[in-house]
């Protein structure tokens, strides 16, 4: 299978991407939720706040994240577009398996105060979108 073309890393991105910060909403064992415990995606929008997808094939070594933990030290990786539109972190862009997946993100809303679930490690934990700006 060919590897699709993608942008030089020095290249400017195109300005309908964006830097949006996710933190753990309310769960048990987090009854206020958690600003220590999040992503950070760098990813375009479209004009409804949703993952361009059409971007990132031209685009998607620009696709980033980075998670962080309390206790743990940052990951770092990519976002990628999966057959059938769904969504997923990759924290090694060359293996098979996904290390994490967005909860139906191809529909998600990505403006200031909605939330988003990601399935990680067979369960799924729900965040909130704090911060979308320019990257």
């Amino acid at each position: 299978m060919a590897t699709p073309k993608s942008s030089a890393p020095s290249a400017p991105l195109p300005p309908s991407f964006r830097r949006i910060r996710l933190i753990l909403a309310r769960e048990p064992g987090h009854p206020e939720g958690s600003a220590e415990d999040g992503y950070d995606l760098i990813a375009p929008l479209d004009d409804e706040s949703r993952l361009d997808s059409a971007l990132w094939k031209s685009h998607r070594d620009r696709f980033r994240f980075v998670r962080f933990k309390p206790g743990e030290d940052r990951e770092v990786g990519h976002l990628l577009h999966r057959p059938g539109g769904s969504w997923a972190f990759h924290y090694d862009i060359s293996g098979d398996d996904d290390d994490a997946a967005g909860f139906r993100f191809q529909n998600e809303r990505f403006v200031v105060g909605e939330y988003v679930s990601i399935r990680e490690d067979e369960k799924f934990h729900t965040y909130r979108v704090v911060a979308v700006g320019p990257v």
